[in-house]
């Protein structure tokens, strides 16, 4: 760890560069580390890590289950937002002429920032490892994009490219057999097996006419997968890259293994996540295993996962702790959901506090999230009752609808503060000069706009929210009709709550057309929302009377 500590303190000394995640691997014997920023910090940190590790790394000495070619083995640029691909290669081929000239190291281009045919799959290039390299560099087809064409005997040679998010999964399983584990690997992979006269082990190599082996590709496209065994858990893992998570998500490669490993007569035991993995292939992940039982998938972020992580066993070798393994987790700025991320009673004595801040328009939100919430409480407990497993699907398809509006009118509960806040902010501007004024006025204007938006949003979303209410009183559990009756009252306190903001916030507004506009669509969503709630309330009513 004092060597892994010295590389990532390089990448953490550039400024306007966030380490996200530290991965060591002791059978391995190799760290996987994941920083972000801007493209010219990320470059620049990338290059101190690479000078770093080959000074500190010496892969004479350096033996390990995964292979490598170098002490910086592969350095990928993915690219997150605000740039293309085609810009990322631009800056991998910036940063490979970089190591290649002023670290004398031998580099290859790979993925989407290669220049040679033939050089984009990262396993052909490195085939051979660092032990292969001394006769493999001097091979014409093997030149070195950037840097001399003999090894660095001491930080062998590096690997640096463009390309999408790749996660880096490990299956594990009940059996100390490297060779069955390659079984499975090979029955999964993309590249599959070597095709063989006879015997599928033994047997001739069969090739095609330019001498080259012929293959029987595996079941998963998009994927690459090798068999180890893993010393300090004492079992064989399948050890997989999965990069292209759009057409082998980590659900389906999970699945697939465990398939192919039980026609084997092995067991799957759990799994292992190598680095980080966005949101998204956890959610799915989650709905996927819930569809499978025919449970309702509209529950929570953090039930999905919790869900994907025991379905997987990603918890089996160690803890999995969301926020420092899902990438949008750790990126996440705590300013952004100060409010939602309090306790009910920090929320509350925030809310009492001298500050105007959290003020109605939060509140309204917030109770806007807690009535469509219960709507979609009682679309699973439906969704769950005994006798009514036919209709799981209708019920799940409701609580999903539910979910996404809970989670928008959680957004606007931070959101309504930041939007008075920035009002505050621009009265706080300079207001001297001629110029200073206009600016002043401009910049009031448009976060009284934003103030005005804001809880605007907030009454469509909540009467939107009314008719899943509605659909659950009149078609939901009928043990749980109260609850949907206590959703529609919240849901019409958030319409109403929302609409004194709106129209508070609009008399400091200039522009006479909108605020016409806005006020009359409030007073429409007003008269909807008692009309709605009221309905709900007779079915209700209607409902407990039966």
């Amino acid at each position: 760890m004092q060597v892994i500590d010295q590389i990532t303190r390089e990448i953490e000394s550039v400024e306007g560069v966030r380490l996200l995640n530290v991965d060591p691997g002791k059978a391995t014997n190799r760290t996987v580390v994941t920083f972000v920023g801007a493209p010219e910090p990320v470059i620049e940190a990338a290059y101190k890590a690479i000078r770093k590790a080959a000074e500190l790394i010496d892969m004479r000495k350096h033996k390990g289950e995964h292979p490598r070619m170098g002490a910086t083995d592969v350095c990928p640029l993915i690219p997150i937002s605000g740039i293309s691909m085609e810009e990322t290669a631009g800056y991998a081929r910036k940063l490979a002429k970089r190591v290649g000239e002023e670290l004398q190291i031998p580099v290859y281009l790979y993925e989407a920032a290669a220049v040679i045919p033939g050089r984009t799959n990262l396993s052909e290039i490195r085939a051979g490892e660092y032990e292969g390299f001394f006769k493999k560099i001097h091979e014409p087809e093997w030149k070195p994009d950037f840097g001399p064409s003999l090894m660095n005997e001491k930080a062998g040679a590096t690997v640096i490219g463009a390309r999408d998010f790749l996660i880096a999964y490990n299956v594990n399983l009940n059996t100390t057999s490297v060779r069955r584990a390659n079984s499975i690997a090979f029955d999964v992979r993309e590249r599959g097996r070597v095709k063989r006269d006879g015997d599928p082990v033994t047997g001739k190599i069969v090739k095609d006419e330019q001498g080259n082996p012929v293959h029987i590709p595996g079941s998963l496209k998009a994927v690459k997968a090798i068999g180890w065994f893993i010393e300090e858990y004492g079992v064989a893992q399948i050890s997989m890259n999965l990069t292209n998570i759009r057409t082998t998500p980590v659900h389906i490669a999970f699945d697939e293994v465990c398939k192919k490993a039980d026609a084997r007569g092995i067991r799957v035991t759990g799994s292992e996540l190598v680095g980080l993995i966005p949101l998204q292939c956890m959610l799915d992940a989650g709905r996927y295993f819930l569809e499978k039982q025919q449970r309702s998938t509209g529950v929570s972020e953090a039930e999905l996962i919790k869900i994907a992580v025991k379905s997987m066993g990603l918890d089996e070798l160690g803890p999995f702790e969301p926020e420092k393994r899902i990438i949008e987790y750790v990126l996440k700025e705590a300013s952004q959901e100060k409010l939602v991320s309090m306790t009910l009673k920090g929320f509350m004595e925030e809310t009492h506090s001298e500050s105007p801040a959290p003020g109605g328009g939060s509140i309204s939100a917030y109770v806007g999230a807690l009535g469509v919430a219960l709507g979609g409480m009682v679309a699973n407990l439906s969704a769950h009752k005994r006798g009514w497993d036919a209709r799981w699907k209708e019920f799940s398809d409701v609580a999903e609808k539910a979910v996404v509006l809970e989670k928008e009118l959680l957004r606007l509960v931070d959101e309504d503060t930041r939007a008075f806040n920035r009002i505050m902010d621009a009265f706080g501007l300079a207001n001297g000069s001629a110029e200073e004024k206009a600016i002043r006025k401009a910049a009031i204007q448009e976060a009284t706009r934003k103030a005005i938006e804001t809880p605007l949003q907030v009454m469509r979303l909540a009467l939107e929210s009314m008719e899943i209410v509605a659909q659950m009183a009149e078609f939901g559990n009928p043990n749980s009709v109260s609850d949907a009756g206590v959703g529609a009252l919240c849901a019409r306190t958030a319409v109403l709550g929302a609409g004194l903001n709106v129209k508070i916030n609009c008399a400091g507004y200039d522009d006479a057309a909108f605020v016409e506009q806005t006020l009359s669509e409030v007073q429409q969503l007003i008269a909807r929302a008692n009309e709605r709630e009221a309905e709900v309330l007779s079915i209700v009513e209607r409902v407990m009377a039966s």
